[in-house]
C-alpha cells in the first residue's frame, strides 16, 4: 500500500521521477467528501527500487497558497462573466450567476480558495524545474504549482480561467510556449479547452474551446520525440465510450483523428482518464479506467460481473500512422 489515510478517501494519484532520481506520489485527501476539501499531499522515495514497495524518506501537505493578485485577477473575470451574461437566455443567465456568486464567496474565502486543489495528470519536468498541474472543481478553473529546484519550494502560477476549464495537460512549444489542453466541465458546446503561457508558466491566456469534442472528461497530451503531438480523450459530446487518440502535426495547432482505443456502444462501456508516456524504446504506453456495462460479462470468485479494471495498451507510431 502507497499511503491510507485512516478513515478518509485517498484520491486522484500520480507518480513521477524527478531530476534528482528521486520517485514522487501526490494524491488528495478529502475532508469532507466533497471535491472543495481536498488537501494536497506528497511522499518522496529515493531507494524505490529496493522493494516492491518503496520506502518513502520524506512527505507532508503541500501547501498552495494564493495571495490577493489571484483574488483580484478572478474578481475581476467574474465582473466581465457578470457582463457578458446580461444578454443570454434567461436559464443561462441564472445558471452563470449561480457560477459567479458561489465563487465570489469562495475567493474571498481565505480557507476554502486554499483548499480543493487536486492532482490528475503527472507533471511536465524540465530538469530540476516541474510544472505540477493542478485544478479545482470548487472555482471549475485550473493553475500550475511551479518549482525551480525539483520541489525543494514551490509557488503558483496566476490561474488558467474558464469556465469548467480542469485538469490540465502541458507541452511546450518550440517556440517556447507552454500549452495546457484541459477537460471541459462547463456549458454547451462541450470541446477540449486549450491555453498557452509565453512566460514560462506565470501566467496563461484565458482557456478558449478547441475543435474537439469532449464530454467533460479528462484528457492527456503527448509529445513525442519526432515532434508530432498526441492527444487522448473521449471523441463525443456525451458519454465516454469512445477513447480516441488525435495527431498534430503542427504542436496542436490543429488535430487529426488517428486512432481509436476503444469504439463502444453508448451503453456498452466507459473508458476514461487516460494518461501516455514513450518509452525509451519509442513505444507509446496508455493507462486509462475500463468499465464495461453490458450484459454476460464473467463472474468472479463472488459471482458479481467483472466491470472494471485499469486498461494498458502498448502501441509503436508505425501502428498508430497505418491505415
Amino acid at each position: 500500500m502507497l499511503t491510507d489515510t485512516p478513515n478518509y478517501p485517498d484520491c486522484n494519484p500520480i507518480l513521477f521521477i524527478d531530476a534528482r532520481q528521486r520517485l514522487w506520489l501526490m494524491w488528495v485527501t478529502i475532508l469532507n467528501h466533497r471535491w472543495e476539501s481536498a488537501l494536497l499531499k506528497y511522499r518522496i522515495s529515493v531507494d524505490y527500487q529496493a522493494s516492491l514497495v518503496p520506502r518513502w524518506s520524506e512527505g507532508d501537505v503541500l501547501h498552495i497558497r494564493l495571495d490577493e493578485a489571484f483574488v483580484a485577477q478572478v474578481a475581476a473575470w467574474l465582473e466581465r462573466l457578470e457582463a457578458e451574461g446580461i444578454g443570454l437566455p434567461t436559464p443561462q443567465r441564472v445558471r452563470r450567476e449561480v457560477y459567479t456568486q458561489s465563487l465570489r464567496s469562495r475567493v474571498y474565502d481565505s480557507l476554502q480558495r486554499q483548499l480543493g486543489w487536486m492532482t490528475r495528470i503527472p507533471p511536465l519536468i524540465e530538469g530540476e524545474r516541474i510544472y505540477l498541474p493542478l485544478y479545482s472543481d470548487g472555482f471549475g478553473f485550473s493553475l500550475v504549482a511551479i518549482s525551480e529546484d525539483s520541489g525543494m519550494c514551490w509557488r503558483v502560477s496566476a490561474p488558467i480561467l474558464g469556465v469548467g476549464a480542469i485538469q490540465p495537460s502541458l507541452l511546450r512549444r518550440a517556440d517556447g510556449t507552454l500549452v495546457a489542453f484541459m477537460r471541459d466541465n462547463g456549458a454547451p458546446p462541450n470541446r477540449v479547452f486549450v491555453a498557452n503561457s509565453s512566460d514560462n508558466g506565470e501566467t496563461w491566456s484565458e482557456a478558449a474551446k478547441t475543435a474537439l469534442p469532449n464530454p467533460g472528461s479528462s484528457v492527456a497530451a503527448l509529445a513525442l520525440r519526432t515532434g508530432e503531438w498526441l492527444l487522448i480523450g473521449n471523441d463525443t459530446e456525451q458519454g465516454r465510450h469512445q477513447l480516441a487518440i488525435w495527431l498534430s502535426r503542427d504542436e496542436g495547432r490543429s488535430w487529426q483523428l488517428a486512432k481509436y482505443l476503444e469504439r463502444d456502444a453508448p451503453e456498452g462501456g466507459r473508458y476514461a482518464y487516460p494518461c501516455a508516456i514513450q518509452a525509451r524504446d519509442g513505444t507509446i504506453h496508455v493507462v486509462y479506467s475500463y468499465v464495461l456495462q453490458r450484459e454476460g460479462l464473467p463472474r468472479d470468485e463472488w459471482g458479481r460481473p467483472k466491470r472494471s479494471s485499469i486498461k494498458w495498451v502498448r502501441f509503436t507510431r508505425e501502428w498508430l500512422l497505418s491505415e
